[in-house]
């Protein structure tokens, strides 16, 4: 699968951001969602504009996800859409709000109204799509509960999806990584050391192993790609 249409969300930053790039360099035009103005015009300016478009908004904003997709369907059928879009909170059990919690599961109701919208302007036909959560929704981890919550949220839907496209032209992919070397953990100010976070895994090198399952020629489909960092 080559110089086809993608669409990202979260694309202006980390993972998001090195899957976006490594999709142009691919040949692939990208349609590139995230709700930060500065980041997207950044990104803009250092792309191909034949291989590039952005729309800024909120992923969970049903109307602009309808809009974006009446937009991008124009261009072409959508072949690829990543499900990356989503906001930490780390905390210990009693320390989470209501404002915690909604800000955990943007993730999951954004993941499922871009499924949705970019199924119907597929005509449910000939796409793949790639959900990317979190080790985190494969286990509970201590300070990650709501965290978790939304993660097992998102991979109960990716799994019914599975069941709901299984032998059509439709591919669903579930994606686990562990920790990334990128702000998204840094700013949410949690209680993982800088020390520890610089040990995690790099965006671009997590990027590069994702897409070579994802995208390729081969008469195969990767259904979960978990990757871990190595201990140290």
């Amino acid at each position: 699968m080559a110089n086809g249409i993608a669409i990202v969300t979260g694309c202006a930053a980390g993972l998001g951001y090195e899957l976006t790039r490594q999709l142009i360099d691919k040949g692939w035009l990208v349609c590139g969602v995230d709700f930060n103005a500065t980041a997207m015009r950044k990104l803009a300016d250092e792309s191909d504009a034949a291989h590039f478009r952005a729309f800024v908004g909120d992923i969970t904003d049903e109307c602009f996800a309808q809009r974006t997709l009446a937009q991008i369907s124009r261009l072409g059928h959508v072949d690829l859409l990543i499900n990356n879009a989503g906001q930490p909170s780390f905390k210990k059990p009693t320390g989470y709000t209501a404002d915690d919690v909604a800000r955990c599961l943007k993730g999951l109701t954004g993941m499922i109204l871009w499924c949705v919208q970019t199924l119907k302007a597929c005509g449910e036909q000939d796409l793949k799509i790639a959900n990317v959560m979190s080790t985190a929704a494969t286990r509970g981890n201590a300070n990650e509960s709501v965290y978790c919550a939304a993660k097992w949220g998102e991979r109960g839907y990716t799994e019914s999806l599975k069941a709901a496209y299984k032998g059509s032209s439709v591919s669903i992919v579930g994606v686990y990584p562990g920790g990334i070397d990128t702000d998204f953990y840094r700013d949410s100010h949690d209680y993982v050391s800088p020390g520890k976070q610089h040990s995690f895994m790099r965006a671009d090198e997590l990027a590069s192993i994702i897409l070579a399952n994802l995208v390729n020629d081969l008469n195969l489909t990767v259904s979960d790609i978990r990757i871990d960092r190595n201990p140290r």
